[in-house]
């Protein structure tokens, strides 16, 4: 790929994570977007968006694919819920988007498709689901908690590894997504500037918090 083009390509760089706690599901992101993993274009960008009524979509990856993939994944979910005449379960879903993925990566380009995306939602029964979709287009159901591809993965499963607990409630996964996207931003360049947190019940989708990060300058003795 051409190096300026390569430079210039907006991405979320970011920092996302997914807990599943008792009762549902918590999904949290940073706001930051860079040209090239150098240049902050966006200190304000949402990763983490309601997709429809009952899901909710976080993305990684490049900007363009990530944003491309959101559009694509509500109409071809809407079409699916009128051509079936019900609603796509969770599964069924992140299926979907795991195949609209799998066809962009394999089409010949000149930019490749890079997104990685965490798929959340309510069932009609009213269960709770998380799925994590790697760039490449495969779909797994995440038991416990993930970051997917993100770029501060490693500290944020580092520091999920040893505070999630099973059966934790949604008041505490709340808390620990908050705290995994800050831990992250401390140490990963490309993420930070602010959080965005959604949690998911058979009550509905709430976005619990939204976060927006400022500098701070303090004097020091010298």
């Amino acid at each position: 790929m051409d190096e300026d083009l390569k430079k210039n390509i907006l991405k979320t760089g970011t920092s996302l994570v997914g807990i599943v706690c008792k009762g549902g599901i918590v999904m949290a992101g940073d706001r930051k977007v860079t040209a090239g993993g150098s240049v902050v274009v966006n200190k304000n960008f949402s990763k983490v968006i309601k997709l429809n009524e009952y899901l909710v979509m976080s993305w990684t990856g490049s900007l363009s694919d990530a944003l491309m993939l959101t559009k694509l994944s509500r109409a071809e979910l809407k079409l699916k819920h009128l051509k079936d005449k019900k609603r796509p379960t969770i599964k069924e879903a992140a299926n979907l988007i795991a195949m609209i993925a799998y066809k962009s990566i394999r089409q010949p380009s000149m930019i490749p498709f890079i997104a990685g995306t965490m798929l959340g939602g309510v069932n009609e029964d009213g269960l709770t689901e998380l799925f994590s979709i790697e760039p490449s287009g495969s779909a797994t159901k995440i038991e416990e908690y993930d970051a997917n591809f993100s770029s501060g993965m490693p500290y944020i499963l580092g520091l999920l590894e040893r505070q999630w607990k099973e059966g934790m409630t949604i008041e505490e996964g709340v808390e620990l997504a908050i705290e995994a996207i800050k831990s992250s931003s401390a140490r990963d360049t490309a993420s930070g500037l602010g959080v965005d947190v959604f949690t998911i019940t058979k009550e509905g989708i709430k976005q619990v918090a939204k976060q927006k990060a400022e500098a701070v300058y303090t004097e020091q003795t010298v």
